[in-house]
């Protein structure tokens, strides 16, 4: 499994936190009692959620140790646990009032079997919320698979060597939630982040969809290669504007579903 890097993630912090920001101001949840969110990272949604529900018991949860320690060196008064959502998922436990998760749920696999599991460990009258990306069709992304499968790259991505996203339409999401939700609402966004350049967007995968790639690479100097392959790949589609930034469109997608 590939590792997190938090100071990597965190290096576009407020970009990255905003969504989720968007995504609890729309649970219409007066008071509840207890919130869990769902892959925490190194806990800036789940400050979004303490800053939301300041009376709620909140509980941060993350496959990655090291964005748990993270959350708990800056937040040490809330619950952490180390767990991927699959396996808290699969699990019998209390319900909660409000199941949350940002930007996490396109890394785990199977969505259709994953969203009914979800929505069992909501309270009647609770919620589940989420919010991923919705780009992976995006140039970016393109760049990043189009690299590893040519024949110079190809070698260090055997099959099955990266963890892919999944995420699907507002369709799908619809279809998974309807028959166990009283009440939804869905939507898309289009983020239109201002960075300083070209070479943002490539830290910016860094801490998160080139992880994987980087990763399945052993050797320092190729990572650095692969890495300056992608930035002169991405660059094109990222012209300079008038003040020498580039603005870096990101679509998302939002589901908040009520039992």
């Amino acid at each position: 499994m590939a590792s997190w890097d938090a100071a990597q993630y965190l290096k576009f912090s407020d970009e990255r936190t905003r969504p989720s920001r968007d995504l609890a101001a729309q649970i219409a949840i007066a008071e509840p009692q207890r919130v869990i969110d769902l892959g925490c990272g190194p806990g800036n949604s789940t400050q979004v959620l303490a800053d939301r529900w300041p009376e709620a018991e909140i509980t941060g949860l993350d496959n990655s140790a090291e964005m748990v320690a993270r959350a708990r060196e800056t937040q040490p008064e809330r619950t952490w646990i180390v767990q991927g959502i699959e396996d808290w998922a699969a699990t019998e436990g209390a319900a909660y009032d409000v199941v949350f998760s940002n930007a996490a749920l396109q890394w785990v696999p199977d969505h259709a079997a994953l969203l009914p599991k979800l929505l069992s460990r909501v309270r009647s009258g609770g919620v589940f919320a989420m919010q991923m990306p919705a780009n992976y069709g995006e140039h970016v992304h393109r760049v990043m698979r189009d690299l590893a499968s040519s024949p110079g790259w190809r070698r260090w991505f055997p099959s099955g060597n990266v963890r892919e996203w999944h995420s699907h339409s507002v369709e799908f999401y619809y279809d998974g939630l309807a028959a166990h939700a009283s009440r939804l609402n869905l939507w898309e966004t289009e983020y239109l982040h201002v960075l300083s350049s070209a070479e943002a967007i490539v830290e910016w995968y860094r801490g998160t969809g080139m992880r994987p790639y980087l990763q399945a690479i052993s050797d320092a100097a190729e990572q650095k290669r692969f890495a300056a392959e992608y930035l002169a790949g991405i660059r094109p589609a990222y012209p300079t504007r008038s003040d020498g930034r580039v603005l870096f469109p990101f679509r998302r997608l939002f589901a908040i579903a009520y039992r």
